[in-house]
């Protein structure tokens, strides 16, 4: 089975010793994604803004790896205050139609750089 590195400069640049996203046979893993504009650096404002960021940079992630949102079958969301829950449903509903990846939203105590969200996920390219 062949592994490449995937990475996507419309995405933030890893911050340490992992790459965006590796790309074993038709099956993608995307690190984690925490709401850094990637322009920028700098986490944005908001908890729903930090949360459309995130899934701005899974979006750019996926793309460079020849993917796309309906590709995901496995997303794992990381909350510091799981009372944001309801607002990660709505924004997950402008970026996904059913069928839904499978999903787990896990509370943690806390997530690089002062993060209120992070995300990774798993795709499957046809």
């Amino acid at each position: 089975m062949s592994k490449s590195v995937i990475n996507s400069d419309k995405a933030p640049a890893a911050i340490g010793t992992y790459s965006q996203a590796i790309k074993a046979g038709n099956t993608v893993y995307i690190s984690g994604q925490i709401p850094l504009d990637p322009k920028t650096m700098e986490l944005v404002d908001g908890f729903e803004a930090q949360t459309v960021q995130v899934f701005e940079n899974l979006k750019a992630v996926a793309e460079a790896a020849g993917g796309s949102f309906k590709d995901i079958v496995k997303l794992n969301i990381f909350l510091t205050d799981l009372a944001h829950f309801a607002t990660v449903n709505e924004v997950m509903g402008r970026y996904f139609q059913q069928p839904y990846p499978a999903r787990a939203a896990i509370g943690v105590a806390a997530l690089p750089r002062g993060s209120q969200v992070e995300m990774d996920a798993i795709l499957v390219l046809e």
